[in-house]
């Protein structure tokens, strides 16, 4: 579903993504577990189309980035780290008013979010304005958002910051339904290990390069660690100088 070829983006003299390399199968459930600064929201910027690649090649769902962005970008929803609803409009004023920028029809709008507020439980506040929410409903709106164009591939960047324990298990457990029951492909990008000890993929990031690629376990063995946590921590400590998929689980 992603595939990152030699993908190099500077700012100025500083290189926030180094040669990076990685590819993420259709239906996964990954983690693109980093500390802060490690180059995850520049990643997202790239795969988003915010930024143009220095270097390197982007493709989503076989289409280039660099050649056929608009069909590329079709098949991607996104949350971004920081929330952007319309504070003063309602939940569904701000579902109706992004599905209308995506060309989706009004009925099937209609249904859309009706079917997502059942899945996500919040039924009952679709005409809430979002500045009454709490910060766990309001990601769900933003994921409710993302998935109304029925992405291929899901970007989620740092999308729990600030949310208590249950909101983000919460948000967990609803991505991973949809990864089971509509073969959608999640990229999750976080520095909250235990965010990633249940995925399928973990790719660990550190100053723009991948130290490691593989299950949670194989992970923690490839980084030599008790626990991912540990492997992680020690990893990113010692900056470890390797070179993108010198370590690869």
């Amino acid at each position: 579903m992603l595939r990152v070829r030699g993908l190099t983006q500077r700012y100025g003299a500083r290189v926030a993504l180094d040669a990076l390399s990685l590819s993420i199968p259709r239906g996964n459930f990954a983690v693109l577990l980093g500390p802060n600064g490690a180059g995850k929201s520049t990643l997202f910027q790239v795969l988003t189309g915010l930024f143009a690649a220095h270097e390197g090649e982007v493709e989503v769902a076989g289409l280039s980035m660099r050649t056929d962005a608009r069909r590329a970008l079709a098949n991607i929803g996104v949350v971004f780290q920081q929330q952007s609803l319309d504070l003063d409009l309602s939940i569904a004023h701000n579902l109706r008013f992004h599905a209308a920028l995506q060309g989706l029809p009004a009925r099937e709008t209609q249904e859309r979010i009706a079917g997502e507020a059942v899945r996500f439980g919040i039924g009952a506040d679709l005409q809430r304005s979002v500045r009454e929410l709490s910060g766990g409903t309001r990601r769900k709106v933003e994921l409710m958002r993302a998935l109304l164009t029925r992405p291929q591939l899901l970007l989620m960047d740092e999308a729990t910051v600030g949310l208590d324990p249950k909101s983000r298990r919460d948000l967990i457990d609803g991505l991973r339904g949809e990864v089971s029951e509509r073969g959608v492909t999640v990229l999750w990008a976080t520095h909250l290990v235990a965010e990633a000890e249940h995925a399928d993929q973990v790719l660990v990031l550190h100053r723009g390069r991948l130290l490691a690629d593989g299950p949670p376990l194989q992970v923690t063995a490839a980084l030599g660690g008790a626990t991912l946590e540990d492997a992680f921590l020690s990893a990113t400590r010692q900056g470890m100088g390797n070179h993108p998929g010198d370590i690869t689980a």
